[in-house]
């Protein structure tokens, strides 16, 4: 009888907590709706979207989290709580590299909550252009991933896009096997991206040797044409096989345990400080010895912290290239402000294509 009496007395307290939750989500809201009114009052294009407050309000909820819930439940909590809000403030779209299924919509889902309009496209060029023609507010593309390195056709559109990246995501990459029947073992062929393919090699040495590899456009498209072939098997999301009516045989595949993947959040915002943010940049240099050393100086000099360097070919000039760099810090703080000066004076292009928040896990 006593277990039952504390049994009741917690559903009891649980029901109140949810009464209290509710009426303070709706306060939230209400808060959320007088900042509108307040930003229209003073601009009539005011931007409602601010990635570096979010990213405040999510460091400081994980911050201040003593558990049970794990910070990764607080920031999902919480990212889902400023999308509703934000919904109240300004209807969004966001365009990304589909169809449906793909890794990036569960990108473009985790940043900017279930809940958010999404445009599936079938390119990165697409994606950059829905942005660029202001059909969408903003675009999610991969940009390169912890096993297979750097996506080049995002790095690329980036020298002729005058588009900024507004933000960041990482996401946890588990490489799931799936399709119409559950003797997988037998197939001849194998669907998936081609990035998916390089993640999942080992596994695929090691229990489809003989199974045809062919590279798609995403791994959507890969469970999309499985979907009609009993011979065949996808690489993709968890998300894609219900969508597609598959059944996933053989989870987290991937050679790496720890396979994750970054995207991009393009648009034509200048995102402010948050606190911890990074920087990316597109230099060309002058075709002339030490032309990398003299890039990287400056650099050095001004203390700043370089997280990855890329080169890729001008496509104007043979032997030419663009370097794309990362580096922590944002664009006003004085050693990166010191950095560009002193690369402007000796680079023949310097463009930083954003300053944006670190991503939160």
């Amino acid at each position: 009888m006593a277990d039952t009496f504390n049994l009741q007395a917690i559903r009891e307290r649980i029901d109140a907590l949810d009464t209290q939750i509710l009426a303070l989500l709706n306060e939230r809201a209400q808060c959320a709706e007088q900042v509108a009114h307040a930003k229209l009052a003073e601009d009539p294009n005011a931007t409602f979207y601010r990635p570096e407050r979010e990213a405040q309000i999510l460091t400081r909820m994980q911050l201040l989290n003593a558990g049970p819930l794990r910070n990764e439940q607080v920031t999902h909590l919480f990212r889902e709580i400023i999308a509703s809000c934000l919904a109240l403030e300004e209807s969004m779209k966001i365009a990304y590299l589909g169809p449906a299924g793909t890794f990036t919509q569960e990108a473009t889902y985790k940043h900017f909550g279930m809940n958010v309009g999404t445009l599936p496209v079938d390119s990165i060029a697409q994606v950059f252009r829905e942005v660029e023609a202001g059909r969408v507010r903003y675009g999610v593309v991969p940009v390169e991933n912890s096993t297979e390195g750097v996506i080049t056709h995002t790095l690329d559109m980036f020298v002729q896009s005058t588009l900024q990246v507004c933000g960041e995501i990482s996401l946890r990459i588990h490489q799931n096997l799936m399709c119409v029947h559950q003797d997988w073992q037998t197939v001849t062929k194998v669907y998936a991206h081609a990035q998916s393919l390089g993640q999942c090699r080992y596994w695929l040495d090691k229990h489809l040797p003989h199974a045809q590899r062919i590279p798609v456009s995403s791994n959507a498209e890969a469970a999309r044409l499985v979907a009609a072939d009993t011979d065949a098997v996808a690489i993709g999301s968890r998300q894609a096989a219900p969508i597609y009516g598959l059944q996933i045989v053989q989870d987290s595949i991937e050679d790496n345990p720890n396979n994750t993947t970054r995207f991009l959040v393009i648009g034509n915002q200048v995102v402010a400080p948050s606190g911890n943010d990074r920087t990316s940049l597109l230099i060309s240099t002058r075709n002339q010895p030490g032309s990398l050393y003299h890039l990287l100086k400056p650099l050095a000099e001004n203390g700043v912290d370089m997280t990855r360097i890329e080169s890729r070919p001008s496509r104007t000039t043979n032997w030419e290239y663009f370097f794309f760099l990362d580096v922590r810090g944002h664009e006003q703080d004085a050693p990166i402000r010191n950095a560009l000066a002193m690369l402007r004076a000796n680079a023949a292009v310097v463009r930083v294509l954003g300053s944006y928040p670190i991503a939160i896990v």
